[in-house]
């Protein structure tokens, strides 16, 4: 059975000199102010829209929907050989070696509680401060050593070194580490890191989660022993994620759920409990019914974003990293956050603060006057935010944040983020607003109500 005998949308010759098509492009949003323009999207960092072609792809696969690895109806066998092909297209898309694994997940979260699960006994973890709740808080049982935020990739790798080595030699260790910064954008020194890593004999995962949709994520050139990322950030519904690399420890570890697609054999014993042989595949750690419909997804966005080419859409999107930049550097009370600084590469995801504004009134102002959606907050990155803010409480403002340590005062920052799917329109619009509203203030005014800073009416 051929995934071929599923009609898709063909890749139109698409221009990556202008955004590729996603969904909502054409939504439009009421202002307080009155009228209506046409949404900004400029949250990619959270929620990437999906790509239509990826949106096109899934309603054509709807009606031939079936249940997988275990029909013989012509439906099932389809459905499962879209389910197995899309596996296929995933490990491609990450140049994963011949012999890893790739599972299916809801998410890079998932992926991570996981591999979390996954562990050996007695494994070290080291964890720098600036990851993602996703990267910092899945390894429970295990001995955790949280590195300090380093100033530049140079001081990354050292802290790294240092660290493996003064661990325990002989006991196994995993290194996480992000490879784009969820709250600054800056890119890591992944293939230092997996150098050093390996030197000391640690394992290490990479939480591609903002990675993937920006640059082309190879595990062979960059040498990591997983990689890990989520579907709605790489333009495809929510609901999805993978987790794919080596198979040892997934296939040496207790399944993540215990239930029908994991198990080989069930058979009763003479005292009443069950015998269990579980799978040795990905399928271990994928059970119950999977989410073909995520998955098909998942490798759609792969696949439309390779024939797309890396090369022009990172070219295209660094054009309009420069344009945001340039235009918050005219604006003397914005302070860009950053860990490397200025120079450091980066994918389209940019955080900053503006002076006498709390953060949750001047992102409320963005969508309630301009019609453009930023996020607000600590971007569940809470000890790098406050690392980059220096612990320094922000004017309050007229309304403001609950998101705050004992002693802090609305301890937040603003985060725009773009991709692929952004047009030029949205990040000139979002420039202009940020200069309009530092120069005169918001047009309306704003209360809290359930910690959010929205419009009084």
């Amino acid at each position: 059975m051929s995934v071929s005998a599923v009609p898709t949308v063909a890749a139109a010759g698409q221009s990556v000199r202008a955004p590729l098509p996603v969904l909502g492009r054409d939504v439009t949003v009421p202002l307080v102010t009155g009228g209506e323009v046409t949404y900004a999207a400029l949250d990619y960092a959270a929620s990437a829209p999906a790509l239509q072609r990826v949106w096109d792809d899934v309603a054509a696969y709807a009606p031939y929907y079936g249940s997988v690895h275990r029909g013989a109806g012509y439906l099932s066998q389809l459905s499962t050989d879209l389910f197995e092909n899309a596996r296929n297209t995933v490990a491609e898309f990450l140049d994963c070696r011949a012999e890893d694994q790739v599972v299916f997940t809801r998410s890079t979260t998932d992926s991570l509680n996981l591999l979390a699960r996954a562990l050996p006994a007695d494994c070290q973890v080291f964890v720098f401060e600036t990851e993602h709740h996703a990267s910092l808080l899945p390894w429970r049982d295990a001995r955790v050593t949280c590195l300090d935020a380093p100033r530049t990739p140079e001081q990354a790798v050292a802290t790294l070194e240092r660290a493996l080595a003064g661990r325990d030699p002989h006991g196994p260790a995993l290194v996480c580490v992000t490879g784009a910064s969820n709250v600054t954008g800056e890119l890591w020194p992944v293939r230092e890191l997996a150098a050093a890593a390996h030197a000391h004999g640690a394992r290490i995962v990479l939480d591609a989660a903002q990675l993937a949709p920006h640059h082309p994520v190879s595990v062979r050139d960059l040498d990591v022993d997983w990689v890990a990322f989520s579907g709605h950030k790489l333009y495809a519904p929510f609901g999805s994620g993978v987790l794919a690399g080596r198979a040892d420890w997934l296939r040496e570890a207790e399944p993540y759920l215990a239930g029908g697609g994991a198990s080989r054999t069930v058979a009763r014993r003479a005292d009443g409990s069950v015998d269990v042989r579980w799978h040795e595949s990905a399928a271990r750690h994928e059970a119950g019914s999977p989410n073909v419909i995520g998955a098909y997804a998942v490798a759609s966005a792969c696949t439309a974003l390779t024939e797309a080419g890396f090369d022009d859409l990172v070219a295209r999107e660094r054009y309009l990293i420069r344009k945001v930049r340039a235009g918050l550097a005219e604006v003397p009370e914005v302070r860009v956050l950053s860990l490397f600084g200025d120079d450091a590469p980066r994918v389209g995801v940019i955080s900053f603060v503006v002076a006498g504004w709390n953060s949750s009134h001047f992102a409320a102002a963005l969508s309630a006057e301009y019609g453009i959606g930023v996020r607000d907050g600590l971007f569940c990155a809470h000890p790098l935010v406050r690392t980059l803010l220096g612990g320094d409480p922000q004017s309050q403002g007229e309304c403001g944040s609950p998101e705050a340590a004992p002693g802090e005062k609305s301890l937040n920052a603003i985060r725009v983020s773009f991709g692929a799917g952004t047009p030029d329109e949205h990040v000139d619009r979002f420039v202009a607003a940020v200069r309009e509203l530092v120069r005169d203030g918001a047009k309306w005014t704003y209360r809290t109500e359930g910690g959010r800073c929205v419009p009084a009416v």
